[in-house]
């Protein structure tokens, strides 16, 4: 890993950490800053929701490289391989739709 990943990842880390308190926080009634619980529970949802679909796009991209690579070795089985592509990306696209879905009914419950 070179010094801009570890870079971009410590300031990746730095900011899922700090960010709460500073976008969430409000002053209390004794001149304190406080943190709602509620305001927690929205910042994890949306964590939630994202991580949901930045999963579903790694996973169809991972399918996706495995056939287009398979077409580059094997191109007469092409027709069967995006057959096969495309109900794996219809089963990831919809777990993750089902885990931002999950994310939103926490949200309104």
């Amino acid at each position: 890993m070179n010094r801009f990943a570890r870079f971009s990842v410590l300031c990746f880390v730095l900011a899922i950490v700090f960010a709460p308190a500073i976008v969430f926080a409000h002053d209390g009634a004794a001149g304190g800053i406080v943190i709602d619980k509620a305001s927690m529970g929205y910042l994890g949802i949306s964590i939630g929701a994202g991580l949901a679909a930045i999963g579903g796009g790694i996973g169809i991209g991972l399918v996706a490289a495995g056939v287009v690579d398979a077409s580059a070795r094997q191109p007469e089985m092409q027709g069967k391989l995006l057959t096969i592509m495309f109900i794996a990306a219809a089963l990831i696209e919809g777990l993750a739709l089902f885990a931002i879905v999950v994310c939103m009914l926490c949200l309104f419950m």
